[in-house]
């Protein structure tokens, strides 16, 4: 299920995406200001931001440069919601990193047609391709891992989970929706199955010093992040 957070001060406009958001099989997430945005997003990535341009506190124009400054925000997909609707502002509102922009009012099928477009977009265009996080690269084709330069053995599931995680690092992923990423839903097993299988994830990338990468989200479930502590050597 896809994440996304709704940058809103208005209640009842917020509300009314969230509510078909939910509808539409997204899980929907609300900020009602730039702060509450940032805190939201630097807790855990969501797979989309629908901003709006006029927040009470700073404008949603300069929040898409924040983030598009950033380099764990550099690629998060931005729609922007506004009520101005000149070429002119379009054109600052793509400049400033937004990947799409929707003038108020709206309809909200065609915010969702939206939403959707720009996660196609954004999708990984080979899954087969390598994928480097931090100094983890995962090759799917060749079925490599590489920790520090050095070759990893690893087994198949624990294989599957981390390229799961390379390629949506930084987010909170709860043990329910690991097993219906990585194992699939028609897979009937126990959410503790997952906890065994990220010991042994962790016990692999120990061998090059990396298993501070896999983090516990204490209540929430786990996530990758490159910017762990990790041991020298």
């Amino acid at each position: 299920m896809s994440r996304v957070l709704v940058v809103e001060d208005e209640p009842a406009i917020a509300e009314l995406i969230a509510v078909n958001l939910r509808h539409a099989g997204f899980e929907a997430a609300l900020a009602a200001d730039a702060a509450q945005a940032r805190a939201s997003v630097d807790a855990a990535l969501p797979d989309l931001v629908v901003l709006d341009w006029m927040l009470p506190d700073q404008s949603g124009l300069e929040l898409a440069r924040h983030w598009r400054g950033a380099e764990r925000t550099r690629a998060l997909p931005i729609v922007m919601l506004t009520a101005r609707g000149e070429e002119a502002d379009k054109v600052r509102g793509l400049d400033a990193g937004a990947d799409d922009y929707l003038t108020k009012p709206f309809s909200t099928k065609e915010l969702l047609a939206r939403i959707r477009a720009v996660l196609r977009r954004r999708a990984p265009e080979a899954l087969d391709s390598a994928v480097e996080v931090g100094p983890l690269t995962i090759n799917p084709a060749t079925r490599q891992l590489l920790g520090r330069g050095r070759e990893v053995r690893i087994g198949g599931t624990e294989f599957r989970l981390l390229h799961y995680f390379m390629t949506h690092p930084e987010r909170v992923h709860s043990r329910a929706q690991l097993l219906d990423r990585v194992w699939g839903d028609h897979v009937f097993i126990e959410e503790r199955t997952v906890d065994v299988h990220i010991k042994r994830l962790r016990e692999a990338l120990a061998t090059v010093g990396c298993q501070t990468l896999i983090e516990t989200v204490r209540g929430a479930g786990y996530r990758l992040t490159a910017t762990a502590a990790l041991p020298i050597g």
